[in-house]
């Protein structure tokens, strides 16, 4: 499997999902980190239309799973940046698979080592 060019944080897919995106996501390899499936099918008023559009959307994607090395950095970027553990997790499934994270997470933004790029939504 190759590495991914990019890694969808959760917020990226839920504006995905709801058309808020100013722009197209950028061409490449796609993938998510296993944490931001578990936010997004986890969430409970997740309506029957939602939870097909997510089947799709993960059937499509590739997933990226909890490893060792992952888990190291994610607890030294809660230590170093007191993030939450999802966020923690995330940045630490990208930085691992040297994929830049796409986010509208400023916090993120703030991590030395974390290639971001922020997602410019609509204003309406």
């Amino acid at each position: 499997m190759k590495s991914p060019h990019f890694l969808l944080d959760t917020n990226a897919v839920i504006y995905l999902h709801k058309g808020l995106l100013k722009d197209p996501l950028p061409t490449g390899r796609m993938a998510i980190s296993f944490i931001t499936e578990i936010e997004l099918r986890g969430f409970p008023g997740l309506s029957s239309e939602q939870e097909a559009w997510l089947a799709r959307f993960f059937a499509n994607i590739q997933h990226i799973g909890l490893s060792e090395e992952i888990k190291e950095t994610a607890i030294n970027f809660r230590r170093s940046y007191r993030l939450k553990i999802p966020d923690a997790l995330i940045a630490a499934s990208a930085i691992t698979h040297g994929a830049v994270l796409l986010t509208h997470d400023d916090q993120l933004h703030k991590i030395s080592e974390l290639t971001c790029r922020s997602l410019a939504l609509n204003t309406q």
